[in-house]
C-alpha cells in the first residue's frame, strides 16, 4: 500500500471556497463524466440533499459531484452554485436541452459563538467548483467545509477545540482510494494506534473524555445538533450502486476508530461514495482500505487545524514528538 495525494485519485477534481472571517466554507468534489454513488448517514441529526436517489433500487446511477459545507441546513443552498457552474460547463444529464447536473451533499454545523453572522450560498458552491477546475487542491486544516469545524463540544464552546477538514489516499496495485473529510464531532479524537484520545473535551489542563462521562450518566451542556462529521470517499474501483452504498456504510467503521463516541443523536454523520469504475476490486479489500483512509483523513483534519475563533488546536495545545 501506497500514500498517495487525493488529487491522484483521478479524474476526480476537489475544491474549497473558504471564508475564514466568517468561519464557513464549501468542498466539493466532480467528476466530469459521472461516477456511481453510494452513500451513508448515521448518527439522528442530519443535514442532507439528494440522498434518496443514491438508494440502490432508485433510477440514477451516476453523479456528477459532491458538495460539502458549513452553515447547518442553510448551507444546502452551496450545491445549487455547484449545479450552476457544472451546467454552464455542460456537465450533467442532457434531457430536453438542459444539462443537469446530480449533485448530493450534506452540511455540518458551524456557527461558533466569535464567527461571523454568514453561511454558505450558491455562491460558495460556485467558487468551490471553479477551484477544482482552476487549481484542483484541498489543503488540510482551517479549509473548506473545515473551516469552523470543532469538535469535543460536551461541556459546549468554553471546553471545544478547533478541528478543520482532511485528506487521506493510498494506491494498491492500480486500485487508488481516497476521502475527504470534515470534522464536526460532539465527541473526542482518539489515536487508534494508542486508543487515546488527543483532542476533544478538556477539564483542567486534560481531557474529559466525553465517553465515559456520558456512560456515567453525565448530561451534556447544549450541545445538540451543533455537530456533524462529513465526507467523500474517492475510488477508481469498478462497483455498483449497490455496492457503493455498501461501502459507504463500511466506512463509517473509520469514523468509529477514531471519534469517541461517534453516530450520537447529536451528530448527523454522513459519508458519500464516488466510483470512476476503472478497475475490478474486491469489495472486501476496498471497504479495509475505506475505513483506513477515512480514519487518517480524520486524524489529518484535527492535526492540521489552527486555532481559531477563541479555539484552541491541537497544534497549539500539544507540541507532537
Amino acid at each position: 500500500m501506497k500514500s498517495i495525494d487525493v488529487r491522484e485519485v483521478t479524474p476526480f477534481l476537489y475544491g474549497h471556497c473558504t471564508d475564514e472571517e466568517n468561519g464557513t466554507g464549501t468542498t466539493v468534489i466532480i467528476h466530469e463524466t459521472g461516477a456511481v454513488g453510494g452513500v451513508s448517514v448515521q448518527g439522528r441529526a442530519p443535514g442532507t440533499r439528494e440522498t434518496d436517489l443514491l438508494k440502490s433500487e432508485n433510477t440514477v446511477q451516476k453523479i456528477h459531484a459532491v458538495t460539502l459545507s458549513g452553515g447547518s441546513a442553510f448551507g444546502l443552498e452551496a450545491a445549487g452554485g455547484v449545479m450552476r457552474y457544472l451546467s454552464e460547463r455542460k456537465i450533467g444529464f442532457e434531457l430536453l436541452g438542459n444539462t443537469i447536473p446530480i449533485v448530493p451533499g450534506a452540511i455540518l454545523f458551524d456557527f461558533l459563538p466569535l464567527s461571523g453572522n454568514a453561511w454558505p450560498d450558491s455562491s460558495y458552491g460556485y467558487e468551490a467548483a471553479r477551484q477544482a477546475f482552476d487549481k484542483n487542491d484541498v489543503p488540510s486544516g482551517n479549509k473548506g467545509a473545515g473551516t469552523g469545524a470543532s469538535i469535543g463540544k460536551m461541556r459546549g464552546f468554553d471546553s471545544a477545540m478547533k478541528s478543520g477538514f482532511g485528506s487521506c489516499a493510498v494506491e494498491v496495485n492500480g486500485l487508488k482510494i481516497g476521502a475527504c473529510i470534515a470534522v464536526n464531532a460532539f465527541g473526542d479524537i482518539i489515536d487508534p494506534e494508542t486508543g487515546r484520545i488527543i483532542a476533544g473535551a478538556r477539564e483542567s489542563g486534560s481531557f474529559m473524555d466525553t465517553a465515559k462521562s456520558l456512560q456515567e450518566m453525565d448530561s451534556p451542556d447544549g450541545a445538540e445538533g451543533m455537530n456533524t462529521t462529513i465526507g467523500c470517499i474517492t475510488t477508481n474501483a469498478n462497483i455498483t450502486k449497490s455496492e457503493a452504498n455498501y461501502l459507504a456504510s463500511a466506512a463509517h467503521d473509520g469514523l468509529a476508530r477514531c471519534i469517541r463516541p461517534v453516530h450520537t443523536v447529536m451528530d448527523g454523520d454522513a459519508l458519500f461514495v464516488m466510483a470512476g469504475g476503472e478497475v475490478d476490486v474486491s469489495l472486501l479489500q476496498l471497504s479495509a482500505l475505506a475505513v483506513h483512509v477515512v480514519e487518517q483523513a480524520v486524524l489529518t483534519a484535527v492535526r492540521e487545524a489552527r486555532g481559531a475563533y477563541q479555539l484552541p488546536a491541537l497544534q497549539e495545545l500539544f507540541k507532537q514528538e
